[in-house]
């Protein structure tokens, strides 16, 4: 039994512990198994590099994070295109997958992993996907490893923030990773005790943020804690095309949205706004042990699968089971934060502004 594993697009907490409950089910099975650990992803599988793995190469690396393989980012939609290096990609995919002779690949990763691992499925290449991600966005899941993670160490930054927002009577305002989905920036707002929580889901109002900002100085707070995810947009943006949005933005004078409500906030209010941005610290570090104990069960499921050759298919987290999906059904669908969820609702309850 020949096994490849690769990690791909963003680095998380929690990729070790699978890459590790991979290999030490998968020893536990099969009576001759061999590992092979592809560099760098799709890149190491596009260009022939990969390492064959010794047992003792998967111990103590539970509690480690980031990922032993390395890892890197290959746009879907270029797969297919070839470029000056005039590299079939696809073909060269599937060449490296027939010369290590391998019965199954695991790809270990978030949206655009699983839209390749499919790709490479439709080839007719067996394979095994793993969810991944700290945005939680990946469909047929209940949750991705290294989501809770980065919401632990999201909600430590908006704790810490508390003290020094009190301290000066500032504005703060917390930027999150989520381009697209906002789950991370709503647990965290809420696990940290944010005043103000946006996500791309729900389109804001400025003037909204604005009056929730003086409502809580007129009940005598000084402070105020907003939670913003870097693909949030306001209302008036929703509505524009990529092209206007770029200009809009442009004109601005400010690339990220937190210092665009920053500036709208201090300009009408005069209160004193500062911006937070602690960027890929929430992606690094150690996993949890909730996070340990997802992905090693993500990893010995994988190696169930491969046992009853069920390829084709990504590992799941449903009813607090883990489970399996069809890559088809996965692939290029998000899960985002729908409006009316419960977590919203209680939220709004707490008395949350979400801008809008």
């Amino acid at each position: 039994m020949n096994i490849g594993i690769l990690t791909s697009g963003g680095d998380c907490p929690g990729l070790n512990a699978a890459i590790r409950g991979v290999a030490k089910a998968s020893y536990e099975m099969f009576d001759n198994v061999t590992i092979f650990g592809i560099d760098d992803g799709y890149h190491g599988l596009i260009h022939g590099n990969y390492t064959k793995m010794e047992p003792y190469q998967f111990s103590g690396i539970l509690t480690l994070g980031g990922t032993i393989f390395g890892t890197s980012r290959q746009p879907f939609k270029e797969m297919r295109n070839i470029g000056e290096d005039n590299i079939d990609k696809v073909k060269s995919m599937v060449e490296n997958y027939e010369k290590m002779n391998l019965d199954c690949l695991v790809t270990i990763g978030g949206n655009g992993t699983h839209k390749s691992a499919n790709m490479l499925s439709d080839e007719g290449l067996n394979v095994i996907g793993l969810p991944k991600t700290i945005d939680n966005d990946l469909w047929g899941t209940e949750v991705t490893f290294g989501f809770h993670t980065a919401v632990d160490i999201a909600t430590d930054v908006i704790d810490r923030i508390h003290t020094t927002a009190s301290s000066h009577g500032r504005v703060m305002i917390i930027e999150l990773m989520g381009h697209k989905a906002g789950w991370l920036n709503l647990y965290a707002g809420v696990a940290g005790g944010a005043d103000i929580i946006l996500i791309p889901e729900i389109p804001f109002e400025h003037h909204k943020i604005i009056e929730a900002v003086e409502k809580r100085t007129v009940s005598g707070k000084n402070f105020s804690i907003v939670a913003i995810a870097e693909g949030s947009i306001s209302k008036k943006e929703s509505a524009m095309s990529a092209k206007e949005m770029e200009e809009y933005r442009k004109e601005s004078g400010y690339f990220s949205v937190a210092h665009r409500v920053a500036d709208k906030i201090q300009t009408k209010t005069g209160f004193e706004t500062r911006v937070v941005s602690p960027g890929h610290v929430v992606r690094g570090g150690s996993p949890s042990a909730y996070d340990r104990i997802l992905s090693t069960r993500f990893g010995v499921h994988a190696a169930e699968l491969i046992k009853d050759k069920k390829f084709g298919r990504t590992v799941a987290l449903e009813n607090n089971q883990i489970s399996s999906n069809k890559l088809s059904e996965v692939a290029g669908k998000l899960k985002l934060v729908p409006k009316d969820c419960e977590m919203v609702e209680d939220a709004r309850r707490l008395g949350i502004s979400f801008g809008d």
